[in-house]
């Protein structure tokens, strides 16, 4: 089918919860082709998701080999997949005591995080979760609530209780949210969605005293970050501290769903027969899946990588915005997950490089996000900052010819 004859059956067939403007139907490394043929370099990778590349042949066939030996038995059973992806996960996550619990997507993961925070406070009366204004934490009623941001909240109240939010960056902030019912903090190392915001090391090292102080829970919302986007595993091993708990699920799987709780040992038991369950999270097939994107960050050294190739794509875009000052405000983010800050929305620039072959992502209104995979070389990073600097001329020509005064538009050389 071609992109109008999907596009048609979609409209009739799937409710209208996006509005997609290509039609993809093949992958491979960091290119992706739509229906009539063109290809694309993706630098959006389905929003941090395809860390490794598509198709990668490590992660293909693991899908392959488990597929034809076990792909889903309950977790009424043990598999062996399952433990051996726990144990990973808990070797690199630095935290002592570790253990994990698999489930299918990043909201299930922070669903679960919540959950696991309400009944580890549950006997001191400790049940509400601060989380940062701006932040994303999902879209089932509870992370919906818990994300930041009153555009995902509207129209589905009335919202669950127990939440309170504080600005991000700023730990006074937090401490002020504080009440004798907090059970935990909820933070991302890095705001993905709201905007490419770092958090500030002052910031999280301050979180987790103040949480210690106050006999709360420090728990990191990794979805995004996670599994190597930041050049760490984790994107709170970038600031030396470690959480009581954190979610994952995106770049775990490279595609295939998966989502996990990854606790320390103060919460790693708390969780017992009853407590909480999955039908389909920590199947064979999924666990082989995720071990395979482990081995091959492992094995092909994409953490050095993604710092290499970041620093050297950081270095072309901060160029890129020099010369475009007037209305490029500069670039931030950490590793290979990164943000371009304009001064006019970011849909326009969004457009124009897909126009040109590439994708990347407006978020926050203006800005340009840019995730290429971890296994990104230096000739598509040159390639995509060719593309950028295209895009951006063109852009500037046409917000310039908009407004001739140059008093008006910003554009003056």
């Amino acid at each position: 089918m071609k992109t109008g004859e999907i596009a048609e059956l979609q409209k009739q067939h799937l409710m209208p919860t996006y509005a997609p403007s290509l039609a993809l139907v093949e992958g491979s490394g960091t290119s992706v082709w739509d229906a009539e043929g063109n290809e694309y370099l993706d630098f959006v990778s389905g929003i941090a998701v395809t860390n490794i590349g598509h198709c990668h042949p490590r992660m293909v066939k693991a899908v392959q080999d488990q597929a034809e030996t076990l792909v889903h038995v309950s977790n009424l059973y043990y598999n062996d997949r399952q433990p051996l992806l726990a144990k990973a996960l808990a070797e690199h996550s630095g935290l002592p005591g570790a253990k994990c619990f698999f489930c299918n997507s990043g909201a299930e993961a922070n669903e679960g995080l919540i959950k696991l925070a309400r009944l580890w406070g549950s006997e001191k009366g400790k049940y509400e979760i601060i989380t940062m204004r701006q932040s994303f934490h999902g879209r089932t009623l509870a992370t919906l609530t818990a994300t930041g941001q009153e555009k995902i909240q509207t129209g589905f109240g009335p919202l669950p209780e127990g939440f309170s939010y504080a600005n991000f960056n700023e730990l006074q902030s937090v401490e002020d949210a504080i009440t004798p019912k907090t059970a935990a903090v909820l933070v991302e190392a890095l705001q993905g969605e709201g905007g490419v915001i770092p958090a500030e090391p002052e910031f999280l090292l301050g979180l987790r005293k103040l949480c210690d102080e106050k006999g709360i829970l420090l728990l990191c919302d990794e979805v995004q970050c996670g599994m190597g986007r930041t050049g760490k595993w984790f994107g709170f091993q970038n600031y030396d501290v470690q959480p009581d708990a954190f979610s994952l699920a995106k770049g775990l799987g490279n595609g295939f769903p998966i989502g996990a709780i990854v606790s320390g040992s103060m919460l790693s038991d708390v969780f017992q027969p009853g407590h909480h369950a999955t039908t389909f999270g920590g199947s064979p097939l999924a666990c082989a899946v995720a071990l395979s994107v482990i081995e091959v960050i492992d094995e092909e050294e994409l953490l050095a990588n993604t710092m290499m190739m970041g620093a050297c794509f950081v270095e072309g875009l901060c160029e890129i915005a020099m010369k475009h000052k007037k209305w490029i405000s500069g670039v931030r983010g950490l590793g290979l997950l990164l943000g371009v800050v304009l001064d006019v929305p970011a849909a326009a620039l969004q457009k124009k490089l897909q126009e040109k072959g590439m994708l990347a992502l407006a978020t926050a209104g203006n800005i340009l996000r840019l995730l290429p995979p971890l296994n990104v070389s230096q000739e598509e990073i040159d390639q995509a900052l060719k593309l950028i600097a295209e895009a951006c001329e063109e852009l500037h020509d046409e917000m310039a010819a908009q407004s001739p005064n140059p008093c008006q538009c910003g554009m003056g050389e």
